[in-house]
């Protein structure tokens, strides 16, 4: 169980959690919730012991190991699958000391601990996992530097979730995938079968995948049983009752103070002034419903509605290399009050589709037409770093109004949530959500006819999520977005368009169908491998084999035959022992290991045997179908 007793924490004077006692118990998904700032991820940091408590203590039983996502994302020569194997160190240690080992002793532990780990499945098990956060199969075995930040950070989480920890601990994991991943995941946690906890602001993430709320309000952290939408309404009837039991508080307050102040200067009513005096004293005050306003998202009403349709693109194909266009011959129409969710792995050209529609990419081929006086607001995440970060909201806005009176720039700079002092602060100095809102507000500032909003919800917390929902639906004109916010899409779109292949196709079906063809296409869950023999590893690998069809077959062919290999060698040392001609009567409880080693081997090696037949056979049958 993991125990937080009494704990405080405090950052640069700061009180974060004062004094907070929960217990989460083993098996446990929760879902760590709590606006921007208030301290989640220093309580990450203080449950890993990178960050004492000022006060009370943080138990954690000691043989967990505690995963969590790593702050940088891994580089180098090696190949992605390889990354993610060496994040199971136990795996790698016995390894590395199988092709050291000499003592026949040793050798049996080691053999044996690798076939309860069941080792020879583990590179299945990689691969299942990179395959379901968006790698293909070539991808796995390129070189993990030839990918961008984000790809990279995709590699960490897989490397994360790959080596199972007992306690996960996972910080906005969504952040760097595309909705296909997201779904992946929601579905990987809410089948993880240890403790996990994980902060964000994915309402579905945490209506999907987990079974607690651990919610941090005002310093204090209290857990609710339940999904997310079940902590809502549980918060809601408790900050109900609690305000109140506030105002009869007050109620009784206000008559205790008016007996004392009317009869604590006449002698015979002195002793039951003093009384009353003391009660108010022990009266434990009760924190009724404090109301954190979020500052409303809005977007200024284009001047002029446009006749549909405002564009329309014909047989165009577009990218960055004529020679090999992104997308091709698209064909397709955007009308006045469109609401357009574009679905699709990332790579695949949502990205490559909005800059053609925002007028930031030519087509190489077709025909684009729009609407006069079409104005167009273009919202992209990587934007923050066109921000000057050394100016202020104000000094933004007052660039879009130069000759506007004081009043009129400081109006509009509040309207897009700066108001008084929040907008003479610095952009540097900012939080993401915030700049998230500034990049908004200045996106729709001249009130466009349509909106482009590629990302719009990393950084925003859930209550910044439904206002920019609310915003959206209110909002005259069209609106195209990419979203892993599957709240987002829910409550917004109308339209489904998928982008793969080189096309864009409209999507008939909704978000529930479109979430079980990820599934079944990435692999809707990958069991870790157990930690501990007795918790029948054959029955695991068992359930585990179709999962692994998934992976090409030349690949599963190339992987089964490395395998045999290895489980051979491991056989030929065994055996070389076993043949000792006084190892049973020298060393009977050595024998007996030995002789279990050897039979565990060759069970994994007929196991791998199996699977390599029939892949083989699989290989053989496509080859003749062609």
């Amino acid at each position: 169980m993991l125990s937080l007793t009494d704990i405080s924490l405090r950052i640069a004077g700061r009180l974060l959690i004062d004094r907070c006692s929960v217990q989460i118990v083993p098996g446990s998904r929760v879902g760590f919730v709590g606006r921007n700032g208030v301290g989640k991820s220093t309580l990450f940091h203080a449950i890993r012991g990178d960050l004492p408590t000022e006060t009370g203590t943080i138990a954690v039983p000691p043989r967990w190991r505690i995963g969590s996502l790593a702050q940088e994302a891994p580089d180098g020569p090696d190949r992605l699958i390889e990354v993610v194997l060496k994040a199971d160190r136990e795996r790698e240690a016995l390894l590395h000391e199988a092709e050291v080992a000499s003592d026949p002793t040793r050798i049996a532990e080691i053999q044996t601990r690798l076939v309860d780990i069941e080792a020879h499945s583990a590179p299945a098990r990689a691969a299942a996992i990179l395959s379901g956060l968006g790698f293909s199969a070539d991808d796995q075995n390129r070189p993990c530097s030839e990918f961008s930040g984000g790809w990279r950070m995709r590699v960490a989480l897989a490397a994360t979730l790959f080596a199972a920890p007992d306690l996960l601990l996972l910080d906005e994991p969504t952040n760097y995938l595309d909705l296909e991943g997201t779904l992946w995941l929601e579905d990987h946690l809410a089948n993880y079968p240890r403790t996990v906890i994980v902060i964000s602001h994915d309402r579905d993430l945490l209506d999907t995948s987990v079974d607690q709320i651990l919610h941090l309000d005002r310093g204090k952290l209290t857990l609710y049983k339940g999904s997310y939408s079940s902590f809502e309404e549980q918060r809601a009837t408790r900050e109900m009752l609690d305000a109140k039991h506030a105002r009869r508080q007050a109620d009784e307050r206000k008559r205790l103070q008016a007996f004392v102040d009317r009869f604590k200067a006449k002698a015979s009513k002195a002793r039951q002034a003093q009384s009353r005096v003391k009660m108010l004293e022990r009266m434990k005050p009760v924190t009724a419903l404090v109301t954190q306003d979020v500052h409303e998202i809005s977007f200024p009403q284009p001047e002029k509605m446009l006749s549909p349709p405002i564009v329309a693109v014909d047989e165009v194909s577009v990218g960055y290399d004529p020679k090999q266009p992104v997308l091709s011959r698209v064909t397709l129409r955007v009308d006045t009050d469109d609401r357009i969710a574009l679905l699709g792995a990332n790579g695949n050209g949502k990205s490559t589709l909005v800059k053609l529609l925002a007028r930031r990419l030519s087509p190489f081929s077709g025909k684009v037409t729009r609407a006069d006086k079409l104005s167009v607001g273009y919202f992209a995440q990587h934007q923050v770093d066109e921000l000057n970060v050394d100016a202020s909201p104000y000094d933004h806005i007052r660039r879009l109004m130069p000759d506007a009176p004081e009043s009129k720039v400081r109006g509009r700079t509040g309207a897009i949530g700066f108001s008084g002092k929040a907008g003479d602060t610095l952009v540097k100095n900012l939080s993401g959500g915030e700049k998230a809102r500034l990049l908004l507000g200045l996106a729709t500032f001249f009130g466009p006819n349509m909106i482009i909003l590629d990302e719009p919800t990393n950084h925003l917390d859930i209550d910044s999520r439904a206002a920019l929902a609310e915003a959206i639906n209110d909002f005259p004109g069209a609106v195209i977005m990419v979203s892993h916010d599957r709240y987002l899409i829910e409550a917004c779109a109308d339209q489904l368009w998928v982008v793969a292949d080189r096309a864009v196709t409209n999507y008939d079906g909704d978000l529930d169908d479109y979430r079980r063809t990820v599934l079944s296409t990435r692999g809707a869950r990958v069991a870790p491998r157990e930690r501990e023999p007795e918790r029948g590893a054959q029955a695991d690998a068992n359930s585990r084999r179709p999962k692994e069809k998934r992976i090409p077959v030349k690949q599963r062919i190339s992987e089964a035959e490395t395998e045999m290999a290895r489980i051979n060698g491991i056989i030929e040392k065994i055996d070389a022992a076993l043949a000792l001609p006084d190892l049973f009567t020298r060393d009977p409880k050595q024998a007996a290991q030995l002789g279990k080693a050897r039979a565990s081997a060759g069970e994994a090696l007929s196991r791998v045997e199996e699977e390599w037949l029939a892949a083989s056979s699989e290989l053989d049958e496509t080859a003749r179908q062609a």
